[in-house]
């Protein structure tokens, strides 16, 4: 069995490639494109477009779910390591930390680093995404703090009078 085309751009290929050509009204084979063809061309076109769309989607998702940062206090002491959705991958801390910093000092250390660190996971993920945010809806109605479902969904539908 022969192996099939990987997407849709290269089956429109194959089908255009094994079609046999169309009379035309007058009698004559065709020799330029038909409706058929065109409209396949369109289809491969728009086909080739959606599968660019999606592979930069994915890379894009890739990215992200390696995406972390480490945030190091300006002495030192204290670094803290986020990953994705803020989720916490590690905090080193040297040995001296105890010696000179009470345990609130620390403590305080340690939520500053990860807010720095977890600041800057989320603007880079800003950047990977802006690029795939569809024309018009902001990267915050999507994935912002207050994100909802509204940009996702049409307005109140009104039954006719």
């Amino acid at each position: 069995m022969p192996e099939q085309p990987a997407n849709l751009a290269e089956r429109a290929e194959v089908r255009r490639n094994n079609r046999p050509k169309v009379p035309s009204g007058r009698g004559k084979r065709t020799e330029g494109a038909s409706v058929a063809d065109a409209f396949e061309a369109e289809i491969s076109e728009l086909a080739g477009e959606i599968n660019q769309h999606l592979t930069r989607a994915r890379e894009a998702y890739e990215e992200l779910a390696a995406l972390e940062h480490t945030a190091r206090s300006e002495d030192g002491m204290v670094s803290v390591t986020v990953g994705r959705h803020g989720h916490l991958r590690g905090i080193q801390l040297n040995p001296r930390v105890y010696r000179a910093m009470s345990p609130s000092e620390l403590a305080d250390a340690i939520m500053r680093q990860a807010g720095e660190a977890t600041a800057a996971v989320s603007e880079r993920g800003r950047r990977l995404l802006t690029p795939l945010m569809p024309e018009g809806v902001p990267y915050e109605e999507i994935f912002g703090e207050r994100a909802t479902l509204d940009p996702f969904f049409p307005g109140p539908v009104e039954p006719p009078p």
